[in-house]
């Protein structure tokens, strides 16, 4: 680990996964500041800018709360520098219970019997995480510290160099998003088994280039594949049931999703 790099770093918080492959775990999250993307139905424009510089250590430090009881513990984590209220998410948040350190294996992982409990989920986000030049050597240290970790791309920035024990989950922009010509589409060929390529959907029409692209690109041979409904209500045009409908229709082997933490929370930050 190299002592003198640093990231800024908008939140760190810990909450349930609301979608991919661990959809539901407990998770600590670790939002990066800035994104070179301004989607349409972006969920957290305050990522965009501000945050607060820490270094890899510090970052590391503040997800290590999230492992052990911390009721009493107050670190400095929180990218504005001030303790969270209660509920409110933020690392150093110093009520908040411990998480399981039983929680039951995920279907992708090997048999608990045999091998105990997965690892505690860190997922790495935005932003645009890989804006970032630290960003790798984050992904890099919290491998090595032993999380099971997950990095939420746009698809628009190189993922060739991250380290191949991160699952990546890389989203394909629709046209629905006003940035599908961002993508990169080189970025396919570096796809692992591990991946989760996502769509976000906002209409018939993302939808038919979602499921042209499905088929063009051999999407589900190389990893999992995930349509979901877009999550901002101001901009809903597509219902879930009509895109369930769709998908059935057509048979596509894909999973739908719908973002869990939005069910439960709206758009409440730290969540």
């Amino acid at each position: 680990m190299e002592p003198d790099l640093t990231l800024r770093i908008t939140e760190i918080f810990y909450s349930l996964q609301g979608e991919s492959r661990t959809i539901g775990y407990p998770t600590t999250f670790i939002r990066l500041t800035g994104c070179p993307l301004r989607c349409r139905y972006c969920d957290t424009p305050y990522a965009f800018q501000g945050g607060r510089r820490m270094s890899l250590a510090e970052v590391l430090a503040a997800v290590r709360v999230y492992q052990r009881p911390c009721r009493g513990d107050s670190p400095v984590a929180t990218a504005s520098g001030d303790a969270p209220a209660p509920g409110q998410g933020g690392a150093g948040q110093g009520d908040l219970p411990a998480p399981p350190s039983n929680l039951p294996p995920s279907p992708f992982a090997l048999p608990a019997a045999r091998f105990g409990p997965p690892p505690p989920f860190v997922t790495v986000t935005g932003g645009e995480p890989l804006a970032q030049p630290a960003c790798r050597e984050l992904l890099r240290a919290l491998c090595d510290a032993g999380y099971r970790v997950s990095l939420e791309t746009s698809g628009a920035l190189d993922i060739s160099g991250v380290d191949e024990r991160v699952e990546i989950v890389m989203d394909m922009k629709t046209p629905g998003s006003g940035e599908v010509e961002r993508n990169r589409y080189e970025n396919l060929s570096e796809l692992a088994a591990t991946s989760q390529v996502k769509f976000v959907l906002c209409d018939r029409r993302d939808y038919e280039w979602a499921r042209t692209g499905l088929q063009e690109w051999n999407l589900a041979s190389r990893c999992e594949v995930l349509f979901l409904p877009v999550g901002n209500p101001a901009l809903d045009t597509l219902s879930p049931r009509a895109l369930a409908d769709w998908i059935l229709a057509d048979g596509l082997p894909v999973r739908m999703q719908i973002q869990l933490h939005k069910v439960l929370w709206g758009d409440e930050a730290g969540r």
